[in-house]
C-alpha cells in the first residue's frame, strides 16, 4: 500500500508540473461506481480556472462513497485543493441501475451467441419436472424439447431414478405419479385414455407406458408426461383369462422402435412390433415348457436388454423370453421358505427377489439375487428391524407397485396399516413414502397397483 501512494503522489506531481505550464487538463471523470475507493483528488488549475481534474486517493482509513467536484471560491486567489465529497443515496442508486442494465444487454449478447448444440446438452441434464416449466417460455424453447437433436442428447446420457405411475382405488381414470428425486406427487392426465373402461399399468419401456383395460382386449401405450398416445390394433387372439405383459425397446430410445407381449396360461402368446405397427410371432410356447402356465400375476415381468422374465408358481421358477431370437426358456428354481406377496426386480441386470418372510407373528421384507451358477436365492438385505417390528402380529399384505433401475416402490398394508416405502437396491436404502392425497386436498388415496417407467419428455408413442 506504501509503494501505491508513492506512486500516486509522484503521478499528482507530474500533473501540477503540467497544469504550471498551462496545458489544458482533461475534463472531469464520471462518478465511479466502484466501493473500494472512497476519496477523490481534485486538482484546480489558476489559468483555466473553468477546468479541473479529479484522481481517487486511496484510503486504508476512510471507507465513505465520494465523487470529485469542482470547487472555486469568488473573490480569493485560485489554488489547488483536495476535497472529498460525499454521494448522495440517489446519486449510488443511479450508478447501480446503470451497472445492472449493462449487465442485462451483455448477457442478452451472450445468449444470443450461444451455441445451439451446447445448448441442448444443457438442457438435456436439467431435472424432467424443470424441463416441464422449460417448455412453457416460449414457442421455439417448446419446439427445441421435441427436436430429433435434443432426443438424441437425452439418449446419450445415463437413465435417470425412475418414476412410478399408480392408480388408486378411489379413482381408477386418472394416474398418480411419485417422482422419488423430489418425493412428491404429481397428477398427470392422459386424455386420450378411454373414460368409461378400467385401464391399468402393465409395463413400461423407455419412458413409455403399457395399458390394458380390464376386460383384457384393448391395449394402449403413452407417455405420461408428454401425453403421447397410441392404440395397438386388436390382437388375432380372442383370450378372455388374464394375461401377464411385457415391454422393451429395439435400441437405446424409442426412435429404434419398441416391442409388447402378451402371454396367456395356455402357452398362447403374440408380440406387437412399434415399427410395423402389427402384432406378429403369434404362437404358443413350446412343448418343453409345462403348460398350463401357472404365472404369478403379482409379480410384473422383469426386462433385462432384450429378455423378459416372468415369475411361475408351480413349478417354483421363472420363465423367459428373448425378444430377438423369440426363444422361451424355462429355469426350476425353489422359493425361500415362509415366503410369500413374492415378486420378481432387477438391478444392473441382475435378477432380485422381494417378499415378505412370516414366521410366527413376526413378519418382514426381505431382499434375495439370484445366484447364476446355482441357480438358488442367496439373501442379500431385508428391512430395518424397527420397521418389522411395526408389523408384530398384523396379517400384512405387500404389493410390489413397480421396479427399474434398481428403485422399487412396495406397498404393506393391512387393516390398521397403509405404508408406502421404496427399496434402493444399489445404496441398499429404505425410505418411506409420503401419502398420496387428492390435489389440494388432504384426503388421502389408496393406491391399487402401478408400474416403473423412466421419465422422459422425447419419448413418442
Amino acid at each position: 500500500m506504501e509503494e501505491e501512494l508513492a506512486m500516486l503522489r509522484q503521478l499528482i506531481g507530474q500533473l501540477q508540473e503540467l497544469l504550471h505550464n498551462s496545458s489544458p487538463p482533461p475534463p472531469p471523470s464520471p462518478p465511479s461506481s466502484s466501493s473500494s475507493s472512497s476519496s477523490f483528488v481534485v486538482l484546480h488549475n489558476p489559468q483555466h480556472q473553468n477546468r479541473c481534474c479529479c484522481l481517487p486517493l486511496f484510503d486504508d482509513t476512510s471507507s465513505s462513497d465520494v465523487s470529485c467536484d469542482t470547487l472555486m471560491a469568488a473573490g480569493k486567489r485560485p489554488r489547488y485543493l483536495l476535497e472529498t465529497v460525499k454521494r448522495s443515496r440517489k446519486q449510488k442508486n443511479q450508478v447501480k441501475s446503470r451497472t445492472e442494465a449493462g449487465d442485462g444487454i451483455m448477457d442478452q449478447e451472450l445468449w444470443l451467441e450461444f451455441p445451439q448444440d451446447l445448448f441442448e446438452s444443457v438442457l438435456s441434464r436439467l431435472p424432467v419436472a424443470t424441463l416441464f416449466q422449460f417448455r412453457s417460455v416460449c414457442r421455439k424453447w417448446n419446439a427445441l424439447i421435441d427436436s430429433d437433436s435434443f432426443s438424441k442428447s437425452c439418449t446419450d446420457l445415463p437413465q435417470t431414478i425412475p418414476w412410478f405411475y399408480t392408480i388408486t382405488h378411489e379413482n381408477v381414470n386418472s394416474g398418480q405419479v411419485y417422482d422419488p428425486s423430489s418425493k412428491k406427487w404429481r397428477h398427470p392426465v392422459i386424455p386420450a385414455l378411454p373414460k368409461k373402461s378400467i385401464v391399468l399399468p402393465m409395463a413400461s419401456a423407455g419412458g413409455l407406458v403399457c395399458f390394458l383395460d380390464i376386460g383384457h382386449r384393448n391395449f394402449y401405450v403413452s407417455n405420461p408426461l408428454t401425453k403421447s398416445f397410441r392404440e395397438l390394433p386388436a390382437r388375432s387372439f380372442k383370450v378372455w383369462s388374464r394375461v401377464a405383459v411385457g415391454m422393451s425397446l429395439n435400441g437405446n430410445s424409442t426412435s429404434d422402435g419398441y416391442k409388447v407381449l402378451w402371454v396367456g396360461c395356455e402357452g398362447e402368446y403374440e408380440v406387437y412390433d412399434s415399427l410395423r405397427n402389427v402384432w406378429t410371432k403369434r404362437g404358443t410356447i413350446p412343448s418343453n415348457i409345462k403348460l398350463p402356465v401357472l404365472l404369478n400375476f403379482k409379480s410384473q415381468p422383469v426386462a433385462i436388454n432384450s429378455t423378459l422374465y416372468f415369475m411361475l408358481t408351480d413349478p417354483e421358477g421363472i420363465l423367459s423370453y428373448d425378444m430377438v431370437s423369440g426363444r422361451w426358456r424355462q429355469y426350476i428354481i425353489p422359493c425361500p421358505p415362509h415366503l410369500s406377496d413374492h415378486t420378481l426386480a432387477e438391478c444392473g441386470e441382475r435378477l432380485m427377489l422381494v417378499g415378505l418372510v412370516s414366521k410366527n407373528a413376526a413378519t418382514c421384507v426381505c431382499v434375495w439375487e439370484l445366484q447364476k451358477m446355482t441357480l438358488l436365492w442367496k439373501e442379500v438385505d431385508r428391512m430395518p428391524n424397527v420397521w418389522c417390528l411395526e408389523f408384530y402380529g398384523k396379517h400384512v399384505r405387500m404389493n410390489c407397485l413397480g421396479n427399474k433401475g434398481c428403485l422399487m416402490l412396495l406397498s404393506l398394508r393391512s387393516r390398521q396399516m397403509n405404508r408406502l416405502i421404496t427399496y434402493n437396491a444399489v445404496t441398499r436404502e429404505w425410505a418411506k413414502v409420503p401419502g398420496c392425497t387428492v390435489p389440494r386436498g388432504r384426503k388421502r388415496l389408496w393406491i391399487a397397483c402401478g408400474t416403473a417407467f423412466q421419465p422422459s419428455p422425447t419419448a413418442r408413442a
